[in-house]
């Protein structure tokens, strides 16, 4: 049997409503989308990852880093993400698709390959999630499925909030998919633990995280460094602390 092609999709654009650019934002000497890159890269059971932007002149700059990076990249609808989403995904002959999020610098290969690891070890599930029964911190994401089931939803349902919020359908109570929620590990537990940049704010919190554990760690540092950084350290989880409800206690 043919092992199924699985591949990521970073869905961002400059856009941002909360905080616009924030994908290319400087951390440490590069930008927050190669941060994440670099972390995404260490994933094992990745075959490929894939840009998924879209046709905005703003987004050229994306298009231009993907290159710098050679990353491959498809430029679609802007705000039709399911559609840009799906046609990346046929663009790079997926069978699995591996959600991320381009505002996650901070999450986590390992958890990554588990998700990937029990979608592809399970055939009952259909998706295979980390956000919506959490157990990682917000910003350690993972969302798998198959390609066919992702086209089977944009092409049954064009509700806009559906179209922008690409796996939303699957998580609807009345949706007939098989969800399982990846629950982690006692050392990775921290739900309250917000890593996510939607705002200023989060992206210093994440500057200063990088700060402190490149040097002790590395650039790949894990989630645990993070944890037991910020326990010991709360001033950090502070900076971000009004939008979130992780504690050092």
């Amino acid at each position: 049997m043919t092992k199924p092609r699985v591949v990521a999709s970073i869905e961002a654009r400059m856009k941002s409503q909360r905080f616009p650019g924030k994908v290319l934002m400087d951390i440490e000497g590069t930008t927050s989308l190669s941060r994440l890159l670099k972390r995404l890269r260490h994933a094992n059971l990745l075959d490929e990852i894939v840009l998924a932007t879209s046709h905005t002149i703003s987004d050229d700059a994306l298009v231009a880093w993907a290159k710098s990076e050679n990353l491959a990249y498809y430029r679609g609808d802007e705000t039709d993400v399911l559609a840009r989403v799906v046609e990346a995904h046929q663009m790079m002959r997926s069978d699995i698709v591996v959600k991320v999020c381009g505002d996650t610098p901070l999450l986590d290969s390992e958890v990554i390959d588990a998700a990937i690891d029990r979608f592809l070890s399970d055939p009952s599930i259909d998706v295979v999630t980390t956000t919506q029964e959490r157990f990682f911190p917000d910003g350690v994401d993972a969302e798998v499925f198959s390609l066919a089931s992702l086209i089977e939803v944009s092409q049954m349902n064009h509700e806009a909030e559906v179209r922008e919020h690409v796996s939303l359908q699957f998580y609807r109570s009345n949706s007939g998919y098989k969800v399982s929620n990846l629950k982690s590990p006692q050392k990775l537990f921290a739900p309250d633990l917000r890593l996510v940049v939607d705002y200023p704010e989060d992206l210093e919190m994440v500057r200063n995280v990088y700060r402190r554990l490149i040097p002790i760690s590395g650039e790949n540092f894990t989630t645990v460094d993070v944890i037991r950084l910020l326990k010991k350290e709360p001033q950090i989880a502070a900076i971000n602390s009004k939008y979130s409800e992780f504690t050092s206690s």
